[in-house]
């Protein structure tokens, strides 16, 4: 297998305008995500959505793609990127790393990458992590994911992916939002459109499901801190000091 991590990116998130490029300890948040991804030991490079983002991550020698900016999701971010950088097919998986994520262990890309390669039957590779505290499970922003998981394993079949209360007394996974494509899953799930689950949830990895691609889940120990609104921004400065 030849992975390829790219990381989508661009300047018009929702909850914080510009974050790309939010400082971090004196770095762009991207450019701390490109660095993190960098240290995996893997071939890296940013699917950018607006030229700054390529010009930061250009400035400490990295690669960068400037994709259409109107493109509808992170997915078909890479996939763009992807076409453009690899156009004869060499790698045959990626990696998608978030760009909100600064501080992500190098080693949760090559546990993606390593899934893969180790289950024949997975399309799509993904992370879950134990939940953080109890308000998690009726929190509608922690994303749950319902796993064929039985005790003591670190990685089984995802099932269902949802925002809404799990009943019973099983553990809770957060999903962590990396993902490790083949690349013909890739391509088949951006030439769809958005699933009726999809849409409900507003979760695109119900898409996949709803295709019948197979999400295979492995277990982290704690999920990286992900910047989505500026309390997050605030406690990724706090932890680069």
């Amino acid at each position: 297998m030849n992975p390829l991590i790219l990381i989508p990116a661009r300047m018009a998130a929702a909850r914080l305008p510009g974050k790309p490029l939010a400082d971090i300890g004196g770095r762009a948040m991207i450019v701390r995500a490109w660095e993190q991804a960098v240290r995996s030991g893997l071939p890296v490079a940013v699917a950018a959505g607006d030229a700054e983002i390529v010009e930061a991550i250009q400035g400490v020698g990295g690669v960068a793609v400037l994709t259409d900016p109107d493109l509808p999701s992170g997915s078909d971010r890479i996939r763009a990127a992807l076409d453009a950088l690899d156009p004869d097919g060499r790698h045959d998986a990626v990696i998608n790393l978030q760009g909100d994520m600064p501080f992500a262990d190098p080693g949760l890309a090559a546990a993606c990458a390593g899934l893969l390669e180790a289950e024949p039957a997975c399309d799509i590779a993904t992370l879950v992590a134990p939940e953080a505290d109890a308000s998690d499970r009726t929190n509608p922003d922690v994303v749950k994911a319902v796993l064929a998981l039985t005790e003591g394993d670190r990685h089984g079949r995802a099932l269902y992916f949802t925002r809404s209360t799990l009943y019973g007394d099983g553990p809770v996974w957060r999903h962590v939002g990396l993902y490790g494509y083949r690349r013909a899953a890739l391509e088949r799930f951006c030439a769809a459109p958005p699933s009726p689950l999809e849409r409900r949830e507003k979760l695109e990895q119900l898409r996949a499901l709803e295709l019948g691609l197979r999400i295979w889940a492995g277990v982290i120990d704690e999920a990286p801190l992900s910047v989505d609104s500026p309390d997050d921004l605030e406690a990724a400065r706090a932890l680069a000091r």
